[in-house]
C-alpha cells in the first residue's frame, strides 16, 4: 500500500507539472524532438510547387506522367529516463531535497514526452539497476513513473553510471532520447558515455544544491559521505578552507562540462532553491537555434 502523502505528492506534482508542460513546453518540446526521421507515404502526380527532387523518376518513366514521392514525419519517439536514486539525493538545503528535484524535472519530461504521444521509460539506478520499466504511453504509466520516483527504496547506496549507460544499451536497441537525471558525483564512466552518446540523443541533467559548492562560515563542521559513510571534519572559520572549497567545486564545473561537450552530450543544470523552468527553455531554444544552422 503506497502511503497517502506519496499519493499527494504524485498528484501535486502531476497538476503542476501538466501545467507547466502545456502553457509552456509543448511547442519546443515537439520542434525539438521532432522523431527518427522520415517515412515514405505514397506516390502521386506532381503538382506545381513539388521539389521537383522528389520525383519518382521509375514511376514518371512507366506512365508518362511526372510523379513524387511524398513522406511524413516518423514523429514516435521513445524517451527513458535515467534517474540516479543513490544515496546522495537525500541531500538539500534550500526547499526540496535533491532526490525530489529529481522526481518533479523527470515528471515534466514524462508528460512533455506523453502530450507529443511518445513512449516514456524509466531506470532506476545506484551503483546497479535498481528498477527498470519498459517504455510505454498514457497518463497512467507517467503516474506510474513518479510514484516510483517518489517512493522506491534502493539498495544501493553509491553510484555507478556505467551500469545505468550500459543497461540502456542492452535494452534499447533502437534509437532513443535519453535524459541522464544525476548529480554526477562519479567517475568511470566515460567510455559508456561516449558509447551511449553514439547510439541516442543523450541529455546530461545536473541537480545540485547551492551547499555543495559553496561553504558557510559557521566552524567546525563534521561531514559525511552518503554513499559510502567517510567522515570528515572542516573549520569552515577559516577564509582559505573556504575559498579552496570553492575553487574545487567551480574546476569540477567547468571540468564536467567540458567533458560533456567533447562527448556530444548536451548538459541542463538544475538546483534545488531555483526555478527549473528557465534552464529547460534554456535548452529547448540552444537545440532550435542548432537545428536552424
Amino acid at each position: 500500500m503506497i502511503p497517502k502523502e506519496i499519493l499527494k505528492k504524485v498528484r501535486r506534482i502531476q497538476i503542476y507539472t501538466t501545467r507547466v508542460v502545456q502553457d509552456i513546453f509543448a511547442g519546443e518540446y515537439h520542434s525539438v524532438f521532432k522523431g527518427r526521421g522520415m517515412e515514405f507515404e505514397e506516390v502521386r502526380e506532381y503538382q506545381v510547387g513539388d521539389d521537383v527532387r522528389s520525383i519518382d523518376w521509375n514511376v514518371t518513366a512507366r506512365t508518362g506522367l511526372p510523379h513524387v514521392k511524398l513522406f511524413k514525419e516518423e514523429r514516435e519517439l521513445t524517451v527513458m529516463l535515467l534517474a540516479d536514486v543513490s544515496a546522495s539525493g537525500a541531500f538539500g538545503t534550500v526547499g526540496q531535497l535533491k532526490s525530489e528535484l529529481i522526481a518533479e524535472l523527470s515528471a515534466v519530461l514524462a508528460f512533455a514526452a506523453i502530450n507529443n504521444n511518445d513512449k516514456i521509460g524509466l531506470m532506476l539506478f545506484t551503483d546497479r539497476v535498481e528498477k527498470y520499466i519498459p517504455p510505454q504511453k498514457g497518463v497512467t504509466h507517467v503516474l506510474r513513473v513518479i510514484r516510483e520516483l517518489l517512493y522506491f527504496k534502493p539498495e544501493g547506496r553509491g553510484t555507478d553510471i556505467s551500469v545505468a549507460l550500459e543497461f540502456l544499451s542492452k535494452v534499447s536497441t533502437r534509437q532513443t532520447v535519453s535524459f541522464l537525471v544525476s548529480d554526477f558525483i562519479a567517475s568511470g564512466y566515460d567510455r559508456a558515455l561516449a558509447i551511449a552518446a553514439k547510439r541516442h540523443d543523450l541529455i546530461a541533467v545536473r541537480v545540485s544544491d547551492p551547499r555543495e559548492r559553496v561553504l558557510p562560515p559557521v566552524g567546525i563542521m563534521e561531514f559525511e559521505d552518503p554513499e559510502t559513510g567517510a567522515l570528515l571534519g572542516v573549520d569552515t572559520r577559516d577564509v582559505r578552507v573556504r575559498q579552496s572549497y570553492a575553487k574545487a567545486t567551480a574546476a569540477a564545473d567547468v571540468g564536467l562540462d567540458a567533458f560533456m561537450r567533447g562527448k556530444g552530450v548536451d548538459c541542463i543544470k538544475v538546483s534545488t532553491g531555483a526555478p527549473y523552468v528557465g534552464a529547460l527553455l534554456k535548452f529547448f531554444k540552444m537545440r532550435e537555434r542548432r537545428m536552424a544552422m
